[in-house]
């Protein structure tokens, strides 16, 4: 199967895939040519078992945006490598959403697009566990599942928007105005899992953050939006992160081999399993865009050196 990633849009974590049914395999390049859409419910208490057939990223295919209320996903008509991101060149070029980042600049947009973005936008401050912040968007319809998705510890809504161009506009001003970044890379999310936190300080980091981007926004003279003040909830699936206990790196890549992972935790795409009495953190979203096997395959961690003082 093909890895599309962890989706969180029936509000529960799921292994989201292409089931190969038929190998269609030209050169390097082809991966398969009939699929069939799924999704892998990410249980905890389950063991997710998989082998990784081939470690390279594959397009995911592309999106077209009807109108405001639905999107239809159309896998690679060639099944070739990605070459930006998880897209091909050409099925980047067919992408409805590639317009959307530009939109509130003046760019073009399919009008299904136009009429996704007319709907009302939130603007969010997330928080990690390193206390890094960043300024967001989602749209009505993704209000809640944009932000489980990323793996915030804590994070409150600042600003609703008319549309998705006025909220865009306000997300540039406070990066341009405060600084504050619109990106916290994975790797940086991840590592920070494994470091101990305290879940207070970094909700009183948040609240001080948001309270800075809210005073900005009532600044700003531009119509179409009203600042609010709402909190997000994260899934309480991610107490098993969020405790003072001592955590580890995934030790393995995700790569090639094969792996088994009890699974305790999940925070966005990020995962607890406890393997041979230790607690490991790893990126379930580094599998997208790879082919796995899913089956009853197991961890071969390798041999670790325990301190004696």
């Amino acid at each position: 199967m093909l890895v599309r990633g962890v989706d969180w849009s029936t509000g529960q974590p799921r292994l989201a895939y292409q089931q190969v049914l038929s190998q269609n395999v030209v050169g390097q390049n082809v991966v398969s040519q009939d699929t069939v859409d799924g999704a892998l419910p990410l249980t905890l208490g389950s063991t997710l078992g998989f082998k990784v057939l081939d470690g390279r990223r594959h397009c995911l295919g592309f999106s077209t945006v009807p109108g405001p209320t639905s999107a239809f996903h159309t896998r690679c008509p060639s099944g070739a490598l990605a070459e930006r991101g998880y897209q091909c060149g050409p099925c980047f070029a067919r992408d409805d959403f590639r317009y959307m980042h530009d939109f509130h600049r003046g760019g073009t947009a399919p009008e299904g697009l136009r009429a996704y973005l007319a709907q009302p936008h939130w603007l969010y401050i997330a928080s990690f566990a390193n206390g890094a912040s960043k300024v967001g968007t989602a749209s009505q319809l993704r209000k809640t599942v944009r932000l489980a998705e990323q793996g915030a510890v804590t994070a409150q809504y600042v600003a609703e928007a008319e549309d998705g161009r006025i909220v865009r506009m306000l997300e540039d001003s406070v990066s341009e105005g405060l600084g504050l970044p619109q990106q916290v890379r994975s790797a940086t999310k991840l590592s920070s899992l494994t470091q101990p936190w305290s879940l207070v300080a970094i909700q009183e980091t948040n609240q001080a953050t948001a309270s800075r981007v809210r005073e900005h926004l009532n600044a700003v003279g531009l119509p179409g939006f009203s600042v609010v003040e709402e909190l997000w909830q994260p899934s309480p699936l991610a107490a098993g992160l969020t405790s003072s206990a001592q955590r580890e790196p995934y030790p393995l890549t995700l790569d090639g081999g094969e792996h088994g992972l009890p699974l305790n935790a999940m925070l966005g795409p990020f995962a607890v399993a406890e393997l041979e009495g230790t607690d490991f953190v790893l990126n379930l979203g580094e599998l997208k865009g790879k082919l796995i096997e899913l089956g009853e395959f197991h961890s071969e961690l390798p041999a670790r050196q325990t301190s004696l003082f």
